[in-house]
């Protein structure tokens, strides 16, 4: 199994990170900066063997990259969703594939971010950190109180999804996503106004990644998704009214 658990001494129990690569040199240069914010990080080298640490030890973050021996990260990816224990935890994709259809594919099968080799060590702490944040307070209101638009109803206390009164699994940056559209309801807001409310992210990142989540949420909602507008060369919107279009 992978490399020992380091951690070391913080006010709050700090976020165990999983991190999946099969490139030594890569993988502690990753769990290095990582184990330096505070993080506990634990190792993996191939698919199966993430599985079974995420399984045996639930990890608040993976850091996943997508060539790996055995299962592909993207078959890794798709098998966290399919769980229920591991269904939401935040997941960022680590890789050498830049091209657009990699990013999307990514995005679809449910990943959180996305981030190239080469990459600035800083640059990925703070994606992590901002990844971070939203899974643990995924809530953009306060507790005790319910959003409704038609039939989806989102139970900010309890952190629950539903719609006409059935669950919806949903991962925290989905989540997030879907709530701060209700918050907002019957406003237009950018892609870039997304990544910085739902996201809790203000540096340079694709907004392709909005559209991506933006598709899964629909997908999830089933009928419901359509109230969930696109409004042309700039962003989106929760419809107004129920009734309406």
């Amino acid at each position: 199994m992978g490399g020992p658990l380091n951690e070391r001494k913080t006010k709050a129990a700090p976020a165990r990170v999983l991190v999946v690569e099969d490139e030594r040199d890569i993988s502690a240069l990753v769990a290095y900066h990582l184990t330096k914010e505070g993080y506990r990080v634990r190792t993996a080298e191939g698919g199966l063997e993430a599985l079974e640490s995420a399984e045996s030890e639930r990890p608040d973050l993976i850091v996943l990259d997508l060539m790996l021996p055995g299962l592909s990260g993207y078959e890794v990816l798709t098998e966290l969703r399919r769980r229920p224990d591991l269904t939401d935890v935040p997941v960022i994709l680590l890789t050498a594939r830049r091209e657009e259809a990699d990013r999307v594919k990514g995005f679809e099968l449910g990943a959180d971010d996305y981030l190239t080799k080469p990459f600035s060590p800083r640059e990925l702490v703070l994606r992590a950190g901002a990844v971070l944040r939203r899974a643990q307070s995924p809530a953009v209101a306060g507790s005790g109180r319910m959003l409704r638009g038609g039939p989806v109803t989102v139970d900010l206390n309890a952190m629950r999804v539903s719609v006409d009164e059935e669950p919806v699994e949903l991962t925290a940056t989905e989540y997030r996503l879907l709530v701060t559209l209700l918050e907002r309801r019957g406003r237009v807001q950018s892609r870039q106004q997304l990544l910085e409310t739902a996201w809790d992210i203000h540096a340079r990142i694709e907004t392709r990644t909005v559209d991506m989540h933006v598709q899964r949420l629909r997908a999830k909602l089933g009928e419901a998704g359509r109230l969930i507008e696109t409004v042309r060369g700039f962003g989106y919107r929760y419809r107004a009214r129920d009734g309406e279009g």
